[in-house]
């Protein structure tokens, strides 16, 4: 069953590894699993569940909304089309902040928390921690919510645009996986991302930068002092928000990180007093 799928996918022009993705994730199985498994009978209800889904991926819908849910930081996360697929990329973003913000009482806000992966994470990772999350979408927070009650993470969240649902607070670490996509990059994306993520958690005005010099005007007004900003970025943008932050909060240290891949993908602004 798992060949016939993998030449399928090839067929249609998909990535034949997500039809080994949805028997892994379908069944909560490691691939060694997935091995002990091989000679197993199909039933006859798993098979056409099965090949539905196949066909789904096959025209280009990711296997993540397929099954409903997708794995980050060791853990399972509802998604919807309302939300972003959470990726391996976030996950060493989130190792920064755990690594980094090391008060034992650290008061942390996630902006544009989408399915809450980032939030219920950190949350989940140091439950000494008050951790806020925000979004402009309605839809977006109800998965967000779903996740942590499902994963018992006590996060609060609010509704609003960027930091105005929290106005007057301050924060040890704010963190964010912005939209940094320009919209000139269209060509260049991967097409299942372009039909199906939601294209107000993927585009940004000023060549995907507009979010970065939003947060660069209000930093001062909601990190506590010595406080951190973490965000991720596009892996051409680096020099470009190294630059805009650095011009916006001359005393800051703006720090560019990469990636596994070497690429540049995330930023963190630290305020020195």
């Amino acid at each position: 069953m798992l060949r016939e799928a993998e030449q399928r996918l090839t067929r249609d022009h998909q990535d034949p590894s997500a039809a080994q993705f949805l028997l892994l994730e379908g069944h909560q199985w490691t691939f060694t699993q997935l091995v002990q498994h091989y000679r197993d009978q199909v039933p006859s209800d798993e098979w056409r569940t099965y090949q539905q889904q196949i066909l789904r991926v096959g025209r280009g819908e990711p296997a993540q909304y397929v099954l409903g849910h997708a794995p980050f930081y060791g853990r399972d996360f509802q998604v919807t089309p309302a939300t972003l697929i959470p990726r391996e990329e976030t996950e060493e973003l989130v190792e920064w902040v755990l690594a980094s913000v090391p008060t034992s009482e650290a008061h942390v806000i996630d902006v544009g928390t989408g399915s809450g992966a980032i939030a219920v994470t950190l949350q989940a990772e140091r439950p000494q921690w008050q951790v806020t999350a925000t979004d402009i979408s309605t839809a977006a927070l109800q998965v967000a919510q779903a996740n942590a009650q499902r994963l018992a993470a006590k996060v609060r969240f609010t509704s609003g645009d960027l930091l105005a649902p929290v106005q007057g607070q301050r924060f040890d670490a704010i963190v964010s996986n912005p939209p940094y996509i320009d919209r000139e990059e269209l060509a260049v994306m991967d097409d299942s991302v372009r039909r199906y993520e939601p294209e107000q958690a993927l585009y940004a005005a000023d060549h995907g930068l507009a979010f970065y010099h939003r947060f660069a005007a209000v930093l001062t007004d909601f990190l506590a002092p010595k406080g951190s900003f973490f965000a991720e970025i596009g892996y051409r943008q680096g020099p470009a928000v190294q630059a805009l932050f650095q011009q916006a909060l001359p005393g800051a240290t703006v720090t560019i990180r990469q990636d596994m891949s070497g690429h540049d993908r995330m930023v963190r602004v630290n305020l020195t007093d």
